[in-house]
């Protein structure tokens, strides 16, 4: 006889940035995080901030795996998550029902949870709006989910085309989402701050009137690589 697999699975160890790894990320925007790793850590584009979320968020990941259609992880992770977490929570893209709404977003606010994202959609949209948590989902559907699992906590997931793992840290803006792993947290806190300063340097510049790219026109100019045709 076949044995049924657990309903759920927990990690026993929980790996987790320290707050200062945390800080050194916090307040930059997505698109310079994601530079300082060399464009590399953006989820898919579809993971997307809810309609009307402007927030700017950066926590430890808290990662969830569900079942098509199932929330069972999401609810477990209630007991886990920490003030200031990212709730990953795995769909496995599943887009037939609902990966979440103003509920579970209440309960993950009421733990002082910093954000949730997914890879399956969110609904009831008013809900969510006066539940405040930020959120980024794949759209919104008015289809329930329902608690029967298996699922995971924990464990890594794959969500928007990136492997999360606990201790990864999480940074989400209007412009979408960008995970940066637990072992490149140093040297990516260290690099934001000059890829700032280069970008603000850039602004200035084009603020002040600058309309082309030095070494752009040096090569249209050299021809180096360049067939007029």
């Amino acid at each position: 006889m076949i044995e049924e697999p657990p309903r759920l699975r927990l990690a026993k160890d929980w790996r987790r940035p320290t707050d200062v790894q945390v800080a050194a990320l916090s307040g930059y925007p997505t698109g310079f995080v994601l530079d300082a790793m060399f464009g590399a850590g953006a989820m898919s584009a579809r993971v997307s901030p809810l309609p009307g979320n402007s927030a700017r968020i950066c926590g430890p990941a808290l990662t969830v795996g569900n079942v098509a259609g199932d929330i069972l992880g999401s609810l477990a992770a209630l007991r886990f998550v920490q003030p200031g977490d990212v709730v990953v929570a795995a769909a496995q893209g599943h887009q037939g029902c609902a990966a979440g709404g103003d509920r579970l977003c209440g309960f993950f606010r009421n733990r002082n949870a910093a954000g949730f994202v997914t890879d399956g959609p969110l609904r009831d949209l008013e809900g969510l709006r006066a539940v405040g948590l930020p959120a980024w989902c794949t759209g919104l559907t008015p289809a329930s989910p329902v608690v029967r699992g298996p699922a995971t906590v924990g464990l890594p997931v794959q969500v928007g085309g990136q492997r999360i793992e606990m201790g990864d840290v999480i940074v989400a803006d209007e412009d979408g989402v960008v995970v940066v792993p637990f072992e490149r947290l140093d040297a990516v806190g260290a690099a934001v701050e000059r890829v700032a300063e280069a970008e603000r340097a850039l602004d200035a510049e084009v603020t002040g009137g600058l309309d082309r790219v030095a070494d752009i026109e040096a090569m249209i100019d050299a021809g180096d690589g360049v067939d007029w045709v």
